[in-house]
């Protein structure tokens, strides 16, 4: 008897621990999709922009042939950025398409004209809007690896998750650049 009721509780403590195996499993793969998904709303957002950035470059051009660097510039990051292919990548050239879009904006500061143009003026809302959306699914994103993060490393389910191979997400984290306030120059000179 005493023997029966050893086994039965070994078969018991077996059938938690495949339970709570189990459990942690679906949970991180269910975070691990969230976070797939955050990604994937992020790359809409940046194909978006990227579709955006040749009509405001070709409309800023009309206006500042002589700027020919900065055309170039965002030429290459948004190459960079097409052309990425894991995460972390994808930051890298996202961050650096930002920048060169701001410098892009900056310039357009230089022509009344410019900015007077109804093409110029769409195309720019168009551009604060994707950016918008942007910063959100970047904030959904982060909240989504930090969800995700948080309980991959929570006993038991670090066990699980170690043995199962589910590695720490990364964080969407902006460029240093943004650290630094811009400089608005109001002299045309």
């Amino acid at each position: 008897m005493k023997g029966k009721g050893l086994l039965l509780v070994i078969i018991g403590i077996i059938i938690l621990l495949a339970i709570s195996f189990a459990g942690s499993y679906n949970t991180l793969v269910g975070l691990e999709e969230q976070v797939n998904n955050k990604w994937s709303q992020i790359e809409t957002q940046l194909a978006r922009r990227a579709d955006l950035i040749p009509n405001l470059v070709e409309t800023v051009k009309g206006y500042a042939q002589h700027e020919e660097a900065i055309f170039s510039e965002i030429a290459d990051a948004r190459s960079r950025l097409v052309g990425a292919g894991n995460v972390s990548e994808r930051m890298d050239a996202e961050n650096q398409l930002t920048g060169a879009l701001s410098r892009l904006l900056a310039i357009a500061e230089n022509y009344p004209d410019l900015k007077a143009d109804a093409n110029f003026r769409q195309l720019q809302d168009e551009l604060a809007g994707t950016e918008n959306r942007i910063a959100t699914a970047r904030r959904d994103y982060n909240d989504a690896v930090t969800k995700f993060n948080s309980r991959s490393r929570r006993f038991p389910t670090v066990v699980f998750a170690n043995m199962l191979g589910f590695e720490q997400k990364v964080y969407f984290e902006a460029p240093e650049s943004a650290q630094q306030a811009p400089i608005v120059d109001f002299n045309t000179n």
